[in-house]
C-alpha cells in the first residue's frame, strides 16, 4: 500500500480571539459572569448620558420627592423605577454613578498595587540578599496586618476621599502579588537561560524586564479579577463606615449606609437595590476569576 509521504501543513497558529474563545467555550456560567462585567463597566461610562437624573446635581433635587417606592412618579413628570432616597436622588441614578466611583476606585488601586507589588517581587528575586531580605520582610509586615483594619487606620489618619480610598487600596494590594511573583521568579532563575543572559553581559534591568517579567506575570494576571472583586468589597465596606469616599461622590456602599436608617421603617429599596447590584457585580467578577484560575491551571486545562 502506498503512503502519503506529503508533509502536512503546520497547523496556523490560533489567533488572540480563538484563544479567547477556548477560554470560555463550553462555560456558560463565565459567559453570563463576563456579560454581567461587560454590563456594568459600560453603564458606569455612559452614566451621565443615560441616567434619568444627576444624582450629584443638588439644584436639580426636590425634597418633594424623597422617599418614594418603586414605580413613582416624581414631582417634575419623570419616572422612577427603583424610587428615591430621603434627599430625593433617583435610586437607579445613584446606582449607575456609584457604580462609576466603584469601579474607579477598584480598579486602579488594584491596578498600580500590582505594577508595585510584582516590581518588587522581581527585584527581591533578581537581586537577593539585603535587598530580598528587606521586601519580604515589608511584605510579611503588610500581611500581619487584616487588610480593612489598615485601611482604616489609614484613613483615620489621612481622611475620606477617592484618593485617600485608592492610597489605602494601593498599600493593602502590593504584598500578596510580591510575594507571588518572587516566588515564580527565584523558579525562574534557576533556569539556563537566565544564565546565558547574565553570560551574554544583560544588566539585571534588561533581564528583569525581557524575561523575568514576561515569564513570571501569568499567575497575576490570573488572580487579577478576584483582587478587583476584593477592593470592590474592601471599598463598600469603607465607604458603609463612613471613611471611604466622600458623601458628595456616593459609591455602591454609602449608598447601602444612606439606606440603613430607613430599613426597619420600610423603606427597604434605598438600601436593598444598591445591594444587590453590588452582590451581583462582586459574583460575575468571582466567576470570570474562576473560570481563569482553572485554565490556568495544566492539569483542569488538559481536560477542557
Amino acid at each position: 500500500m502506498d503512503q502519503d509521504l506529503t508533509p502536512k501543513a503546520d497547523k496556523p497558529e490560533p489567533t488572540r480571539w480563538e484563544r479567547f474563545r477556548k477560554v470560555f467555550k463550553g462555560h456558560p456560567m463565565a459567559v453570563v459572569g463576563l456579560i454581567g462585567i461587560s454590563m456594568f463597566v459600560l453603564v458606569a461610562i455612559l452614566a451621565p448620558w443615560i441616567a434619568p437624573q444627576d444624582p450629584y446635581d443638588l439644584a436639580k433635587l426636590d425634597i418633594l420627592d424623597g422617599l418614594l417606592p418603586p414605580g413613582s412618579t416624581l414631582f417634575d413628570g419623570t419616572y422612577s423605577v427603583l424610587g428615591t432616597d430621603a434627599l430625593g436622588r433617583d435610586i437607579l441614578s445613584g446606582v449607575m454613578y456609584g457604580l462609576r466611583i466603584s469601579l474607579f476606585v477598584a480598579f486602579t488601586a488594584v491596578l498600580v498595587g500590582s505594577a508595585i507589588g510584582v516590581l518588587l517581587g522581581l527585584l527581591a528575586a533578581l537581586r537577593g540578599g539585603w535587598v530580598e531580605t528587606i521586601i519580604m520582610r515589608a511584605v510579611d509586615l503588610k500581611i500581619s496586618f487584616p487588610g480593612i483594619l489598615l485601611a482604616l487606620m489609614l484613613l483615620a489618619i489621612f481622611g475620606t476621599g477617592v484618593d485617600k480610598v485608592i492610597y489605602a487600596l494601593i498599600i493593602g494590594a502590593w504584598a500578596s502579588k510580591a510575594r507571588l511573583v518572587r516566588a515564580v521568579a527565584l523558579s525562574e532563575m534557576k533556569k539556563e537561560y537566565i544564565d546565558a543572559a547574565r553570560l551574554a553581559g544583560l544588566s539585571d534591568f534588561r533581564i528583569m524586564t525581557r524575561f523575568l517579567l514576561p515569564n513570571s506575570i501569568s499567575p497575576v494576571l490570573v488572580v487579577l479579577p478576584m483582587s478587583i472583586s476584593g477592593a470592590i468589597g474592601a471599598e463598600a465596606t469603607l465607604s458603609f463606615l463612613g471613611v471611604g469616599v466622600p458623601i458628595t461622590e456616593p459609591s455602591l456602599g454609602l449608598l447601602i449606609a444612606n439606606g440603613n436608617d430607613y430599613l426597619l421603617s420600610g423603606k427597604w429599596w434605598i438600601s436593598i437595590f444598591p445591594g444587590l447590584v453590588l452582590v451581583a457585580m462582586v459574583l460575575c467578577i468571582n466567576v470570570v476569576s474562576d473560570r481563569l484560575r482553572d485554565h490556568a491551571n495544566p492539569y483542569l486545562r488538559a481536560k477542557d
